[in-house]
């Protein structure tokens, strides 16, 4: 695994943990003071690592060296 492949990988995974963390914001409460943040983020921080094993099958932004 390349350079290039651990930056795409990492990119992948740090949107997926944003992508997941709105959408549990969204689903959770209207208040932010009401959010259960160390669920939501271990919960977000699972969703990176299931991006960053899922982008060993391959990433088509990385060209094969």
């Amino acid at each position: 695994m390349t350079k290039n492949w651990w930056k795409a990988a990492l990119i992948r995974a740090a949107r997926t943990f944003a992508q997941g963390l709105v959408t549990l914001i969204g689903s959770e409460a209207i208040n932010i003071v009401d959010l259960n943040w160390p669920k939501m983020l271990g919960m977000a921080a699972t969703m990176a690592l299931v991006s960053l094993l899922t982008s060993i099958g391959g990433l088509p932004e990385v060209v094969d060296e």
